[in-house]
């Protein structure tokens, strides 16, 4: 079952400029790049489009200068839209007044950055209740609540350090469990990792995760890697000079490019690891025989017991029915990248 939209954007714009919402009016709403650049304007999002599925991890990602972190700025309207609408659970946050938005970020919205903006003077436990404090939660409610999510975050022990006694991981994990103090609905996170040495970058994805499976939380995640978004999203989000080019699973993106440039920038994805044994399938004229493989199963799981059959073998639905094959001939040409085929 499909979940249902958490956050809807449609049309957005950001166009910075002399006048951009009097440029915008003058192009019917939807300037070209062209005129854009010819009046001396910078379109740092255009029409952008989509929605975030409850409990869903939205991976936006795209080279420097593409528009990404301008877009998860106006979703929680850190940074005002030129034009478009964004709704959290049907409300137009562009048109809420300003009391109204200081109480959504504060209850219903959690953010972290790539600069983890710690408190130098506090300590863990104070850094982590400092939202808390800023609601007027009573102290003890708040410590209580702050202790909790330390312990969440795996740092249980270290309460009364200060930042500077912390790795680059331990700080990070004190700005998730700050963010996480309030019980946000939303989570927005600007490429929190990507300060962190890679052993404990990978460290930190599988720590994400692992809250993700519990928390279940409604996330937009902004990065740059291709392969930290392969491993953390649901569905991912390619822009470029401010536009959504391609948004859709994984395997969508690898085996079904929108145009030559999500091509290129999946080009070097671990294609076995994304693409599933009914991705690739033949269709149900040949179901093959013997036993089956699942259908959600990765080429990589299902590899070495379709490379060991002697014929084709079926690809089974999650009732356990045929609904295709898959021949090892086509195991090896995505293991080798058959561009014929991808």
């Amino acid at each position: 079952m499909v979940s249902q939209p958490k956050i809807v954007c449609r049309a957005l714009w950001k166009l910075f400029g002399t006048d951009p919402a009097g440029f915008l009016a003058r192009h019917g709403g939807r300037a070209s790049p062209e005129a854009i650049a010819a009046e001396g304007y910078i379109g740092a999002l255009r029409d952008v489009s989509f929605d975030v599925r409850e409990g869903e991890i939205l991976v936006v990602m795209g080279l420097s200068g593409s528009g990404k972190s301008t877009l998860i700025r106006c979703l929680a309207r850190l940074v005002d839209a030129t034009a478009g609408e964004i709704l959290f659970d049907g409300q137009d946050l562009r048109t809420v007044g300003r009391r109204e938005l200081i109480e959504l970020r504060r209850h219903k919205m959690g953010m972290v950055f790539q600069h983890f903006g710690l408190l130098p003077h506090r300590t863990v436990l104070d850094n982590v209740a400092f939202p808390l404090e800023v609601q007027g939660v009573p102290r003890a409610r708040r410590l209580e609540r702050a202790r909790e999510v330390i312990r969440l975050v795996g740092l249980e022990g270290r309460e009364r350090y200060y930042p500077r006694e912390l790795s680059g991981g331990q700080q990070q994990r004190v700005g998730i469990a700050r963010s996480l103090a309030v019980g946000p609905e939303v989570w927005f996170l600007d490429e929190p990792f990507s300060a962190l040495d890679p052993l404990i970058r990978r460290e930190m994805q599988d720590e994400f995760l692992r809250l993700q499976r519990m928390l279940r939380k409604t996330i937009v995640f902004i990065t740059h890697d291709f392969d930290e978004a392969t491993r953390l999203a649901d569905r991912i989000g390619i822009m470029k000079d401010g536009a959504l080019i391609q948004l859709g699973t994984p395997e969508e993106l690898v085996t079904r490019p929108a145009d030559a440039y999500v091509a290129d920038f999946t080009r070097d994805a671990p294609r076995t690891k994304l693409i599933t044994a009914g991705g690739a399938m033949d269709g149900p004229a040949s179901l093959g025989a013997g036993p089956g493989v699942a259908a959600r199963a990765t080429i990589e799981q299902v590899a070495p017991a379709v490379l060991r059959a002697p014929a084709p073998v079926p690809v089974l639905d999650e009732n356990g029915a045929p609904v295709g094959s898959l021949s090892r001939e086509r195991v090896l040409a995505i293991a080798f990248a058959d561009p014929a085929r991808p």
